[in-house]
């Protein structure tokens, strides 16, 4: 195997050996894989990164508190990012375009990800806590564009709620399957281009285990909605972002940004208002998005969607890796 292909599946396994404990250290909030930065510099130096709601001087913290230097010979980085919490927060646009603001009836506002197909019919793609308000909707409930927070009322119905994949939030007990949704079998591992490492299979969402954010809506009529995503165009396939890769979204709030990945293999700790669940197998990006972004699809500059956009902080952005969403909720993405 290539040198630097070994180096990274070796760090991959190392912070999964490592994950419970430094996932369980105090002010800890994600663990992943990325570049080691020295001093303001980033280098190429694979690393496990270990993400801090803030980060202190190492005199006020307890020896336990204390992240390794390094774990079996794999060095450490820590990063600030604040704490992780779920997006949420233009005006009524027919035909509505990705990249504008939606939302269950009940919820501030989010944003239109992409459209998804299945049987022939077509469906909007966001996520869980945007379309069915974070495991508390119906199925049939209304979705507004714009969302509430936006000015959306009953007057702006678009379509309403047909599958959401319940987030597993501690102390809950296994949830029913949606109607019309198939229990999740198996979901495709995440399958890094570069050949480095190998990642475990996801399982469907559970306590502690959860893969994907995400629910799909049932358009009042097909042309009400079109493929277009704004200020970036029609998608032209699904792809597969690792370490490096550039992205691009368009969001509710932010509008049009950019960034890459900087994170992959990522475990992390997202905040639902106060209820808190555990992601594992997520991407990492930097800050390309605010509340309000949640459900924006993000794309390579190849116009390929490679993630779906749910939570970060001030400094990140995280992310589905979409091949795990699409198998979740047994759709395939609409393309040019």
């Amino acid at each position: 195997m290539d040198p630097f292909l070994a180096a990274i599946a070796a760090v991959q396994e190392t912070r999964r050996q490592a994950e419970t404990m430094l996932m369980n250290l105090t002010n800890v909030v994600a663990t992943g894989v990325g570049y080691k930065i020295a001093g303001d510099q980033l280098t190429t130096e694979p690393a496990v990164i270990v993400s801090v709601i803030k980060k202190l001087p190492a005199a006020q913290l307890a020896e336990s508190a204390m992240v390794p230097k390094t774990i079996n010979g794999i060095k450490t980085d820590v990063i600030e990012t604040g704490k992780i919490v779920a997006f949420q927060q233009q005006g009524k646009m027919r035909p509505a375009r990705p990249g504008i603001s939606i939302g269950h009836y009940l919820i501030t506002a989010g944003t239109f990800g992409c459209l998804v197909q299945k049987n022939g019919q077509v469906f909007i793609l966001s996520n869980n806590h945007v379309l069915a308000n974070s495991n508390a909707a119906q199925v049939g409930d209304p979705i507004w564009q714009p969302g509430k927070y936006d000015g959306g009322s009953s007057a702006d119905q678009i379509g309403t709620l047909e599958q959401f994949i319940p987030i597993g939030f501690p102390g809950d007990t296994t949830p029913p399957p949606q109607p019309g949704c198939s229990p999740l079998a198996a979901i495709m591992k995440l399958i890094n281009p570069s050949g480095a490492g190998s990642t475990p299979q996801p399982q469907i969402n559970e306590p502690g285990n959860n893969t994907v954010d995400c629910a799909i809506a049932r358009p009042t009529s097909p042309d009400l909605v079109t493929p277009d995503i704004l200020n970036i165009g029609v998608p032209v396939g699904v792809g597969t972002a690792t370490l490096g890769t550039a992205l691009q979204k368009m969001g509710r709030t932010t509008a049009y940004t950019t960034g890459q990945v900087t994170q992959i293999d990522v475990t992390v700790s997202v905040d639902y208002g106060g209820k808190v669940a555990v992601f594992k197998n997520q991407l990492m990006a930097g800050a390309m998005s605010a509340g309000g972004d949640s459900g924006s699809a993000v794309l390579d500059m190849q116009q390929r969607v490679v993630g779906l956009l749910y939570a970060g902080s001030d400094t990140t952005t995280i992310l589905n890796p979409i091949q795990f969403v699409l198998d979740a909720l047994q759709v395939q993405l609409v393309t040019a």
